[in-house]
């Protein structure tokens, strides 16, 4: 599920500002290579896990790089599946998408404050 309207989609931000503010909203930056991040925070409902996903593209220079310019994309919410993989397509607990739009809110705060 693509949560739109969270005024995190397109934004622009230094990598060692991101790591920053991800960091201490308690995402984890999972798969990555030096052109691309992925962001996820864990939300846990009723017994299913839940991660919403951050995903960032480097616009100038190389991630890991602090001066990197890193473009957001807009944020995803997903269902954990076991053993692997995530349902994007699923029907989200309206309690997960509350959470998953606080922690954004948060984050746009960080960014926009900069």
């Amino acid at each position: 599920m693509v949560i739109k309207e969270t005024g995190i989609g397109s934004k622009e931000v230094f990598f060692a500002d991101l790591e920053h503010y991800m960091s201490d909203l308690g995402f984890d930056r999972g798969a990555w290579d030096y052109k691309h991040a992925t962001y996820d925070y864990k939300i846990d409902d009723k017994g299913n896990t839940y991660y919403l996903r951050i995903e960032a593209n480097v616009t100038k220079g190389k991630l890991e790089d602090s001066h990197a310019e890193l473009k957001l994309e807009e944020p995803l919410i997903g269902k954990h599946l076991f053993p692997h993989g995530i349902d994007y397509d699923c029907n989200m607990p309206d309690s997960v998408v509350q959470t998953a739009k606080r922690k954004l809110q948060m984050l746009n705060e960080k960014i926009s404050s900069h």
